[in-house]
C-alpha cells in the first residue's frame, strides 16, 4: 500500500469525524430549544458514514494492492431524526400548546457525549495514524541518503 493512500484514507476519517463532531455539538447547544425556524422542536441530526473504494482497479494491480479492499471514509449524507419529541407540561412556557404540553427535541445528552467521546477517540486515532505514516515516510528518506 503506497504511504499516499494511507495519507489518503486517515485524512478522510478525519475529515468525516470532524463533521461528526460539529454535528453532534450542535445537538447538544440545541438540546432544549423548541422552536427553529422550520417550525417546532429542534429535530435530532446524525452523520451517515459510508465506504468509498480508493484509485481504480487498474492502478491497485499495478501497485500490488487489487486483492485488498481499501476504503476511505465518505460522508453520505447528515440524517434528520424523524421521531416524536418529547413533550412536557409546562404551562407557562411561551411555546405550550393549550394544553400545557412544551414539546422539546429527542435528545439524550448522554447518548449525544457518549458519541462525541467515541468521535474523539477516533479522531485521535486517525490523527496518530496520519503522524506515523508521515514519520515512516520520512525515515525511508533519510535511509535513501
Amino acid at each position: 500500500m503506497s504511504t499516499f493512500k494511507s495519507m489518503s484514507i486517515s485524512s478522510s476519517a478525519l475529515s468525516a469525524q470532524r463533521l461528526r463532531m460539529n454535528v453532534l455539538s450542535t445537538n447538544l447547544a440545541n438540546a432544549q430549544t423548541t422552536r427553529t425556524p422550520e417550525g417546532g422542536a429542534y429535530r435530532r441530526r446524525d452523520v451517515i458514514f459510508s465506504a468509498q473504494p480508493t484509485g481504480n482497479q487498474f492502478q491497485d494491480y499495478l501497485d500490488g494492492t487489487h486483492d485488498t479492499k481499501l476504503s476511505k471514509v465518505q460522508v453520505s449524507g447528515i440524517h434528520q431524526d424523524q421521531g416524536a419529541p418529547r413533550r412536557m407540561l409546562d404551562p407557562s412556557h411561551p411555546d405550550a400548546d393549550a394544553d400545557g404540553y412544551v414539546e422539546l427535541p429527542n435528545i439524550q445528552v448522554m447518548t449525544e457525549m457518549v458519541n462525541m467521546i467515541s468521535a474523539t477517540r477516533a479522531y485521535e486515532a486517525n490523527a496518530t495514524a496520519l503522524s506515523e505514516t508521515k514519520q515512516m515516510a520520512m525515515k525511508a528518506l533519510e535511509i535513501g541518503r
